[in-house]
C-alpha cells in the first residue's frame, strides 16, 4: 500500500515562516513600485501630451517598446544587458543589485502603463471644463487642480486600480533574477522537499492580497460617486 502523506505542524510552521519572508519581498517590491510608477507615469503621460515634437514622440515610443514586450523580458535585459553589452555590471551580484535592477524595471513598466491610463483620463475631460475656467479667469494651474484632476482621478479609478491588482501577481516574475519573494520560496519546496502544497498556501495569500486591495479600491470608487464626470 501507498504510504499516506502526512503534513505535520512543525512542516506546516516552516512553510508559513518561509512563505512570509517572500511575502513581505514580494509587498516591499509592490509599495515600492507604486511610489514610484504613480508619479513618473504623469510626467511620461505630460511628455507624451508636449507640444514639443522630440519629447512626445520620444514618450510614445518609449511607451510602445514598455507595453509591447514582456515584464520578464524587460527585467531579464536590464538585469543582465549592462554586464553582457556594456562589459559592465551595474548592478553586481548579490541580493541587492538583482532588487535594484528589479525595481527599475518594474517602475518602468509599470509608469507607462499608469501613464496611458493618466493621458486618457486628462484627454477625456471635456475641453468646455478648460474653457469655463478661462471664462471665470483662472490660470492654467488652477484649472487643472481645481477643475480638471477630480474629474481625472474619477476616471482613471477602475483601470487604475486593475493595473494595481495585476502588480500583485507581476511580482512573482522577479524570480527569473533570483529576487526571493514569495512565489520563489513557495516553488522552493518542490525542488528542496518534493512536495507541492505549499503552492496552494502561496496561492491563498496571492488571494488574500488580492481580496484586501479590491475592498479597498472599491470603496475609494464609491467615494467618488458624488462626483459625476
Amino acid at each position: 500500500m501507498e504510504e499516506l502523506i502526512v503534513i505535520n505542524w512543525p512542516e506546516i510552521k516552516e512553510v508559513i515562516n518561509s512563505l512570509n519572508t517572500g511575502f513581505i519581498k514580494s509587498l516591499e517590491i509592490f509599495v515600492l513600485t507604486l511610489l514610484g510608477a504613480i508619479p513618473l507615469g504623469f510626467i511620461i503621460a505630460f511628455g507624451s501630451m508636449s507640444n514639443i515634437g522630440i519629447i512626445r514622440w520620444f514618450n510614445k515610443f518609449l511607451v510602445w517598446i514598455i507595453r509591447g514586450t514582456p515584464l520578464m523580458l524587460q527585467l531579464l535585459i536590464i538585469y543582465y544587458g549592462p554586464g553582457i553589452i556594456l562589459d559592465n555590471n551595474w548592478w553586481g551580484s548579490g541580493a541587492a543589485g538583482r532588487f535594484t535592477a528589479a525595481m527599475i524595471a518594474f517602475i518602468l513598466n509599470y509608469a507607462c502603463y499608469f501613464s496611458e491610463i493618466y493621458r486618457g483620463g486628462i484627454e477625456g475631460v471635456p475641453k468646455g471644463q478648460y474653457e469655463a475656467g478661462e471664462v471665470l479667469g483662472m490660470t492654467k494651474n488652477q484649472i487643472f487642480f481645481k477643475v480638471v484632476l477630480l474629474q481625472v482621478i474619477k476616471r482613471i479609478i477602475p483601470p487604475m486600480g486593475n493595473e494595481i491588482i495585476t502588480l500583485v501577481k507581476d511580482t512573482s516574475l522577479v524570480r527569473v533574477i533570483s529576487v526571493y519573494e514569495l512565489m520563489w520560496n513557495g516553488q522552493n519546496f518542490i525542488k528542496s522537499e518534493g512536495i507541492i502544497w505549499p503552492l496552494f498556501f502561496t496561492g491563498v495569500y496571492y488571494l488574500l492580497f488580492s481580496g484586501i486591495l479590491t475592498v479597498l479600491l472599491g470603496r475609494l470608487e464609491k467615494k467618488m460617486d458624488y462626483f459625476k464626470v
